[in-house]
């Protein structure tokens, strides 16, 4: 098995600057790897590279307040559940988007897990995020409504619990260990309130009758290859990495587990979404409205491409941010199991909130004012996005 690649930049017609950010939290125990971080510049036709510290926020340009913001620092993860901002970058959808606003340029960095991206846009190393559920209601609780604002959504679905093939029931998950991208995030909270639910107790620490290692997604691979993990609830591609090229099997897609009693779409779920600093959202609007247009962009792109067109593109654009292409049957079944949307699917925020506390991830919260859609419905000019009575529409 192959190291996991450090990440590649790409440019498109506005000036990007791309880092990657591999480090995650070192909360939860074992497995969890930590990579280091580079920086490309690309500078006109001619390319030089730099080594960055990753966790030294970016310089960027102060602008007045109420006026387009000079830079705009954007994280994503190389996933495919991430497609709208891996093709939003890599096509120059979100940076032709923010050009035409004022805003020249564009700077991205690569996570592996919601919560490491979530601290870098708290400490102000990045200004909006594409990110999971779960850490985004995190952020937003542990403020008080001051950290962020979500203002659209960007993928539905695509997660999955994949096990061994010798385990064919819940009841068989006793004594095993099990992996999650990190603690907290929206898999890992997933798997600890599924498993609650079939009588199976877990810890944030460790313990309990499944043994829960929060690990970074590479490295699962590695160790279930290895025999070292008996499943884990993964994002997509991961999932489809594990079934297709470790021997693992689907115990549980995500997608069974919701009726639509929530959201009014039976089978989807919130998996990524994008969401601002809330102060650079009020400083900036036309910045905010010019990355939620090219969000819109990317998506339509996505829904309206030919399967082999979204899958070439797709691992184009994962390739330029992590170095390393997939298998062509990895990133088609992957897609598969994936709906794209700005809708951020907003009525299933209560059960996520839920969900982590009573697994004891997350602490209780008031949910009001998560939610700013009046920017997207108002450029969509399609079918009025709901915020669920949870913040401005």
């Amino acid at each position: 098995m192959s190291k996991s690649p450090i990440p590649e930049s790409g440019t498109q017609s506005v000036r990007i600057t791309s880092q990657t950010d591999t480090t995650t939290s070192k909360r939860g125990r074992g497995l969890k790897i930590g990579v280091g971080a580079a920086v490309v510049l690309l500078l006109g036709a001619g390319a030089a590279l730099a080594t960055v510290n990753a966790n030294q926020p970016t310089q960027r340009a102060v602008a007045p307040v109420g006026t387009p913001a000079a830079q705009l620092r954007l994280g994503y993860f190389a996933n495919v559940t991430h497609a709208p901002a891996v093709i939003g970058v890599s096509q120059g959808q979100i940076a032709n988007a923010l050009k035409a606003a004022g805003t020249n340029s564009l700077t991205t960095q690569v996570f592996n897990a919601g919560p490491a991206e979530i601290e870098a846009l708290n400490a102000g190393a990045i200004d909006a995020a594409y990110v999971g559920p779960n850490p985004a209601i995190s952020s937003f609780a542990q403020s008080k409504g001051q950290s962020i604002v979500v203002v659209a959504g960007a993928a539905a679905g695509g997660a999955q619990l994949v096990v061994k093939a010798d385990i064919t029931s819940a009841s068989q998950l006793k004594g095993r260990t099990l992996a999650s991208p990190q603690l907290a995030n929206t898999q890992d909270v997933a798997l600890r309130a599924w498993l609650a639910k079939q009588g199976l107790k877990t810890s944030p620490n460790g313990g309990g009758d499944v043994t829960i290692n929060p690990t970074d997604n590479a490295q699962t691979l590695k160790l279930f290859q290895d025999g070292k993990l008996d499943g884990a609830w993964l994002p997509e591609p991961w999932a489809s990495r594990l079934v297709l090229q470790a021997g693992a099997h689907v115990l549980v897609d995500e997608k069974t587990l919701w009726d639509g009693s929530q959201t009014g779409k039976p089978g989807l779920f919130p998996t990524t979404i994008l969401i601002v600093n809330k102060k650079f959202a009020a400083d900036h609007p036309q910045t905010v409205e010019a990355l939620v247009k090219g969000d819109a962009a990317a998506i339509d792109w996505l829904n309206k491409a030919s399967d082999a067109q979204k899958a070439q593109a797709v691992n184009d654009g994962l390739k330029a941010a992590a170095g390393q292409a997939l298998p062509n049957d990895v990133v088609v079944r992957a897609l598969s199991n994936i709906t794209f949307t700005t809708d951020p699917l907003a009525g299933a925020y209560p059960k996520l909130l839920q969900d982590g506390v009573d697994v004891g991830v997350t602490k209780p919260a008031d949910l009001h004012g998560l939610f700013d859609l009046s920017i997207l419905n108002r450029v969509s000019g399609g079918t009025k996005v709901s915020a669920a009575g949870l913040g401005q529409e």
